[in-house]
């Protein structure tokens, strides 16, 4: 998809102080509240391990509050810090940022945590690929400076493959994906978000 960001290889990578990982890859409609349930995304929170345990990052931010309308049983990043407390991190290297309900939110409130710690000064953004291009406009207007580490992709290596030809219904969602991105780019860029 043209609109995602390029993947970025780890040997191109420094080590940061802190990955800022995006919430909005987990249920939290769904039932026993007993265990964390993942979507589509959830790439974002294994790659954000991924370059935790190969010392990329020193520390892991995670960002998300609730953001459905019905009332939720924790925010997103408690939840998202529950699986990483699960895959070894521990608790002193994960910080939250459990406000907010959108992206802007979540580059406005993550900004003021920063400001709480002024030993944290490189960072590097994690979403989705095709997220990427609003979170990064939101996260340097509320004066965050980072990189990007791209997540979740929905192109894939080119190749001659058989099922390729055989029709699915994928495309569509993908499209209501990009439509939904775009116009949400947009609406941020018109409301001054980003």
């Amino acid at each position: 998809m043209l609109w995602e960001k390029e993947p970025v290889p780890l040997k191109r990578l420094p080590q940061y102080d802190a990955a800022i990982l995006l919430s909005g890859f987990t249920s939290q409609e769904k039932s026993p509240h007993d265990r964390v349930y993942t979507n589509k995304g959830a790439d974002r929170m294994l790659h954000t391990l991924l370059l935790y345990r190969t010392g990329h990052v020193r520390k892991i931010i995670v960002s998300g509050g609730v953001g459905s309308l019905r009332k939720a049983h924790a925010s997103e990043a408690h939840d998202i810090r529950n699986l990483l407390l699960l895959a070894g991190v521990p608790a002193m290297d994960i910080l939250l940022e459990n406000k907010s309900k959108n992206t802007y939110e979540n580059a406005q409130f993550t900004s003021k945590l920063i400001n709480h710690h002024p030993e944290l000064k490189s960072f590097i953004l994690i979403t989705s690929a095709f997220h990427m291009r609003r979170a990064t406009a939101c996260f340097k207007k509320a004066g965050v400076r980072h990189d990007i580490f791209p997540a979740d992709f929905y192109a894939h290596d080119r190749g001659f493959r058989l099922e390729s030809f055989i029709p699915s219904e994928a495309p569509i969602s993908e499209w209501h994906q990009f439509f939904h991105e775009v116009g949400g780019f947009i609406v941020y860029k018109v409301v001054g978000y980003c």
